[in-house]
């Protein structure tokens, strides 16, 4: 089942390795309390919402393990779909366009074949964490959770990951997640001055609408091979992006 049904606060009391300080500092914050309300009493009043597994990004990815951030907006709003991972689907679930896209450019740019299934478990896996900036929606209606306050804990979450010195390529796809660079630079800047270890990439969303669209088109953009020779690099190992 992929919609919600245990109460919000249940998932985030969870063992979450290292993320753990950031999350309940989160929730133990007047946006993270009203959040919770807000996402419970939805779930409460019948409303679908989706994915069953709101924090599976962070428990298959641990901050000390993550080399490569993906960011997405908000999970997929249909059945079946959310898998609590960003352009994530579970197996045997056609992939959404944005993800096709994804696999496209990843043929072109390093020529892996399209792979049979849509779910990208085996790169969190991996050390990439696929994080949406929303961590809930109902069905049917993108965005519907989007101004309930994910975005503070996206941000905690952010600066925790630009703060850390081991080395990390941020993907940062569409203006949405651009809109979050200055957070993980910020962090970084705070430190101690040494020189930023992370690599920033940033280009048009994987959207049929914008993926091809100037000056910065995602078909293209070559992220996939400029992250693992950035890796490769800093000392990080080599980066697997089969599927």
């Amino acid at each position: 089942m992929s919609r919600l049904v245990q109460p919000l606060d249940r998932l985030l009391a969870e063992p979450l390795g290292d993320w753990q300080p950031i999350v309940a500092a989160w929730r133990a914050s007047a946006v993270g309390a009203r959040l919770v309300e807000a996402v419970d009493a939805r779930v409460g009043v019948g409303a679908v919402v989706y994915p069953a597994q709101v924090l599976r990004a962070l428990l298959l990815t641990p901050l000390a393990a993550t080399r490569v951030v993906i960011l997405g907006q908000d999970p997929y709003h249909g059945a079946g779909q959310a898998e609590g991972l960003a352009f994530s689907v579970p197996a045997g679930v056609p992939p959404p366009p944005s993800l096709r896209n994804i696999f496209r450019e990843l043929r072109r740019d390093l020529g892996f074949e399209p792979p049979a299934s849509g779910s990208l478990v085996p790169w969190a896996e991996r050390g990439v964490l696929l994080l949406n900036t929303t961590l809930t929606v109902e069905e049917g209606r993108p965005a519907s959770h989007a101004a309930f306050g994910w975005q503070s804990l996206a941000d905690a979450l952010l600066a925790a990951l630009g703060a850390d010195p081991q080395p990390k390529v941020f993907m940062l796809w569409g203006a949405h997640a651009q809109r979050c660079a200055p957070t993980i630079t910020a962090a970084w800047a705070a430190g101690d001055g040494r020189a930023c270890p992370h690599l920033l990439l940033q280009c048009n969303h994987p959207s049929p609408l914008s993926a091809m669209r100037p000056p910065r088109p995602f078909i293209g953009c070559g992220h996939f091979g400029l992250a693992a020779r950035h890796l490769a690099a800093a000392g990080r190992g080599a980066m697997d992006w089969t599927l």
